[in-house]
């Protein structure tokens, strides 16, 4: 039985603990086995004038709270977490800023520290944990030497702020970590003053640091490279021997190493002692990944059918750390429309190229596509490099050629282009597969270049995510995503197909088939559809978390497709709305997504959506 008594003066927790010693003693007797020394009847918390925060942390640093939750315990074992409940609760009221408390803790009736630790007792009935706290103290002064300039201490380490004990080491650690950032590498504390005045509830502190010389990187040591060449591995990481000692810089280059996903583990340590000439020396060791990698993909829908997935990579290729991958997919198994696409792309990329923090890459892309009763094929070829500024900022740029054309039973057109596309992409979600918070952004343009009849223009597209965390134990997800696309500077019948809009499936409008809204013009004297040149889609979704593994969601889909570049209006729209289960597996949720046509001309049902991740 748990109880609460207003105030917070007491907690207990009582058992029926005859009972149950008599079932064990009879089940005991009967398989012929001894019994431990039976505890525990009863345990007790009281806090005299503490609050609800300190009464949690109190009963989060105590062993015999997490024993009690843990199940029936013997009495050494109790004993022993009571003797160490002395310290933890001591500790616990310390980083609350309490200095003056009074712990009692009494096993049936007497004091804990008082038995000798050989003379521990074979019974205990009863525990009572008694802890008064007293008044809470305050930082008199709160005082760093020799501070580094720009050390950014703690908030909580001030004059007159409540003086707990974690904001002194915060602030220890802090003062260190600013000399380091300096090129102070063996910066340390060489000690402090701290002086408690009971009477008047107050800390004088002060912390004293020794900086050290100011030094610089040494040698690089490398060890566990067995497939990537050191010159390679220094190339990606970004060591430059002689620069000023940053441990910022040794933090960058264990992410670099780790981005290319060679490495399974990068460990970084510092040398011991200082090298001639004031330099400190880096050992790093690297485990590496298997070099190959496979895997699957699957979705289904019920209008469109089955789409499956395939890569392959290799991590390592020609021994530089290229990255090769291949990617298959088949679209439209077993679909209303009876009708399969293709798509079959590749590209190689090598970190670390032209310089540390960007890579170069080339890629090869065929697809084959039946869209709007149009074949659509397309190859492309492009060669380009990626940035990547900050941890959540990257830039990608390249040049490409693409060969597209459509045809029906009537006609054939073909398009050639030269294209240059660019992006830049802000990515602070804090999941990319479930992401309960964060923003996401990613703008392209993509200048390009007709020959032949193709026109020549520009195409924008946006896509913007954003993800909060609302209610009770942040349970709920408020999830939103706005998609924005245009083509400037060209005629609808004249632009590639590559670069036209369409709306409607899984990543667009639930409800509704996939790309199933365009718009129709007229060519060789018929009417026939097409996509457009400008695109509006807005998603919304509300995601709940019924379990730790299983979650319900429900969303709303709409979506334009124009056939001018300038979002006039005039164009179609669809919507769909609907309700969907997600169930996490550990490497992402499972979802399954029922939505239906909400307004438009193409919906024709139920669709049901099957896949991995959250749909956006």
């Amino acid at each position: 039985m748990l109880e609460g008594l207003r105030g917070g003066e007491v907690i207990g927790r009582t058992r029926h603990a005859g009972a149950v010693r008599r079932l064990g003693v009879v089940v005991a007797m009967a398989l012929g086995i001894g019994l431990p020394a039976a505890a525990l009847d009863s345990l007790s918390f009281s806090f005299p004038g503490a609050d609800k925060k300190l009464r949690a942390a109190l009963l989060s640093a105590s062993l015999l709270e997490q024993a009690e939750r843990d199940g029936p315990a013997d009495a050494l074992d109790l004993f022993a977490a009571a003797r160490t409940d002395y310290g933890r609760i001591l500790g616990a009221l310390y980083a609350e800023g309490y200095y003056s408390g009074v712990i009692h803790i009494l096993i049936d009736g007497r004091e804990a520290a008082d038995f000798a630790a050989v003379d521990a007792p074979r019974t205990i009935r009863a525990i009572k944990v008694i802890v008064v706290p007293g008044a809470p103290f305050t930082f008199l002064r709160a005082r760093m030497k020799p501070y580094a300039p720009g050390t950014k201490l703690p908030p909580a380490y001030g004059d007159r702020k409540v003086a707990r004990s974690t904001a002194i080491a915060d602030a220890a650690a802090a003062g260190v970590a600013g000399w380091r950032s300096l090129g102070y590498a063996k910066a340390s504390i060489v000690g402090q003053s701290i002086i408690a005045d009971h009477q008047a509830h107050n800390i004088d502190a002060e912390i004293l640091l020794d900086a050290g010389p100011r030094l610089r990187f040494g040698k690089l040591n490398l060890s566990g490279n067995d497939h990537l060449a050191t010159y390679r591995v220094v190339k990606i990481a970004g060591f430059h021997e002689g620069a000023v000692f940053n441990p910022e810089v040794l933090d960058k280059m264990a992410t670099r190493l780790r981005r290319t996903g060679i490495f399974r583990s990068v460990a970084i340590t510092e040398a011991q002692n200082i090298g001639s000439g004031g330099t400190l020396d880096i050992d790093m060791t690297l485990l590496e990944e298997a070099p190959r990698r496979f895997g699957f993909g699957a979705e289904v829908s019920s209008a469109d059918g089955a789409n499956l997935s395939a890569f392959w990579l290799h991590r390592n290729f020609l021994g530089g750390g290229e990255r090769l991958r291949i990617d298959g997919v088949i679209k439209g198994i077993g679909g209303q429309s009876d009708i399969l696409e293709y798509q079959l792309g590749g590209r190689i990329e090598r970190p670390g190229t032209p310089f540390t923090d960007s890579s170069a890459f080339i890629a090869v892309n065929l697809d084959h596509e039946e869209i709007l009763d149009l074949e659509v094929q397309s190859l492309s070829f492009g060669i380009g490099a990626t940035r990547v500024i900050t941890e959540t900022l990257t830039a990608e740029a390249s040049l490409s050629y693409v060969a597209s054309s459509i045809e029906d039973a009537t006609f054939r057109d073909e398009f050639n282009v030269l294209a240059l596309p660019v992006s830049l992409k802000w990515d602070r979600r804090n999941d990319t597969l479930a992401p309960t918070k964060g923003n996401y952004l990613n703008i392209t343009t993509t200048p390009f270049w007709g020959f032949g009849t193709t026109d020549s223009g520009t195409q924008f597209k946006v896509d913007a995510r954003a993800y909060r965390a609302v209610g009770p134990a942040k349970r709920f997800v408020l999830a939103g995503r706005v998609q924005l696309g245009t083509v400037l500077g060209t005629a609808l019948l004249n632009t590639p197909p590559d670069f036209l809009f369409y709306s409607g499936g899984g990543g667009t409008v639930r409800g509704h088939p996939f790309q199933s809204l365009g718009v129709t013009v007229q060519r060789s004297g018929m009417t026939v559809a097409s996509g457009g040149l400008s695109f509006v889609g807005l998603s919304g979704e509300a995601r709940a978390a019924i379990t730790d593994k299983l979650g319900a969601v429900a969303f709303y889909d709409a979506g334009y497709i124009g056939a001018n570049g300038m979002f006039d209006g005039g164009g179609p729209w669809q919507a769909g709305a609907g309700f969907g289960v997600r169930y996490d597996t550990g490497f992402g949720p499972v979802r399954l997504d029922v939505a239906f046509p909400v307004s438009g001309t193409t919906g024709n049902g139920m669709q049901v959506y099957v896949g991995i991740g959250q749909s956006f």
